[in-house]
This record gives structure tokens, sequence and C-alpha cells, in this order.
């Protein structure tokens, strides 16, 4: 984990940095967090490491080890595939309104993180900011900032369930081929479509995440 800059929000960049270290495997379940450790990695005070750590705590990525000690929770496969069965609906939905409201600049904003993915010669780590980000497009293509709201404390459990699955280079490549479906429906304005389209993917990714997850602990 990189140094926060000075000038930045404390605790939203040191949640970002451990949400990030978790999903990329550098922590892993069981691992101790020591709140003077990854404060003086990251070249900030406790404080704002601390609240961090006990939002992570409340959105399951943390369990409460020893006396006021936390540690990385273990994957909870079951919860990934109920948050998933609820971003069908939520990801449909807004595919919905995106395609119905036809906003030049979160198209424009869409069609920049399709393209960077097509491009990139990124390993799952920059995949997995970039379908974060897509999804976070989308929401704001739809114009109502609550599909971001309700969804929004649900990506990092996501997010290390999603990095089991990014490893495999034909899921990747599916995975975008869904994004770029959903983002031509949604600028042909064809709602039925874009909404199909974006509750499928969100079905598949739960689907085949699921899979993978079963597969990782059986072999464990």
């Amino acid at each position: 984990m990189e140094p926060i800059e000075t000038g930045e929000t404390l605790i939203d960049k040191v949640y970002e940095r451990v949400v990030e270290a978790i999903a990329d495997g550098a922590l892993l379940p069981g691992m101790r967090i020591r709140q003077g450790e990854l404060a003086a990695r990251l070249g900030v005070s406790r404080q704002p490491v601390s609240h961090a750590l006990h939002l992570l705590h409340r959105q399951g990525l943390l369990r409460e080890s020893g006396r006021k000690g936390f540690e990385i929770a273990p994957v909870d496969p079951e919860r990934v595939a109920q948050i998933y069965d609820v971003r069908a609906a939520l990801d449909g939905l807004a595919a919905r309104r995106a395609a119905a409201r036809q906003d030049a600049a979160a198209l424009a904003e869409l069609d920049a993180i399709v393209a960077a993915a097509a491009g990139a010669a990124a390993g799952a780590s920059a995949l997995l900011r970039l379908d974060l980000a897509f999804h976070r497009a989308l929401y704001r293509a739809s114009g109502n900032p609550v599909f971001e709201t309700m969804t929004g404390p649900h990506f990092p459990a996501l997010a290390r369930a999603m990095a089991a699955v990014l490893e495999t280079e034909d899921y990747r490549a599916r995975a975008w081929r869904e994004h770029a479906e959903i983002l031509a429906r949604v600028r042909a304005g064809d709602e039925a479509g874009a909404e199909a389209a974006a509750r499928d993917h969100a079905r598949n990714a739960g689907e085949t995440t699921a899979r993978r997850l079963a597969e990782l602990a059986r072999a464990a």
C-alpha cells in the first residue's frame, strides 16, 4: 500500500487502500490488522485508520480479533450471492433509466471506461477498478444517486470476490463484452434491452463468482 498524499480525505483514502489490498490478496483472510503499523505504512495518524477499520468491520470485511483488534474476515459466498441477486435488479433499472435519460457527459464517461479496459494490458487489479468504475458511472448515467448510495457499501465485498474470477482471462473478456453490450443498448435508447443486458450481466457475474469461490474452497 502506497503512502497517502497530504490533503486527501484521510478516512476515505485509508478505507480505499485497505479494500484494494484485500481485493489484491495482499491482505488475506485471518491476517491481523494492527492500527499502528497500518498508520505508519500509510503515513497518517491512527485516528483515520481507526475510523476506516470500524467502517470495514460494519461492512463485513473485517472481524473482531482479540481486545479491540481486527483481522481480515473470510469470504462469505452466500453473502456475495445475495448481493448479486439484488444488484441484478438495481443494475437493470439503472440501465433502463440511463437509456431513457441519454446524458451525454455520462455516456462519454462510460465510453472512456470501456475503451480503457479494451486497450489496457492490465492485470486483474486494474480491471477490477475499471469494472467498479463502469457500474458507478452507469448509476450516475441514470440520474438517480440512490442507486450508488444503495450499492456502494457492498462494493468492497464484491471486489474481493470479483478478484478471484478476474484472474481468468476468458471471464475478463466476457465481462467486458457484456459491459460493451450494456453501453450499446443504453446509447441506442433501448430501455428494455439495456435493462435486460445489465440484469443478465449481474446474474452471470454472480453465478460465475459462486462457482469460482466453491472451486477455491475445495482446493484449499
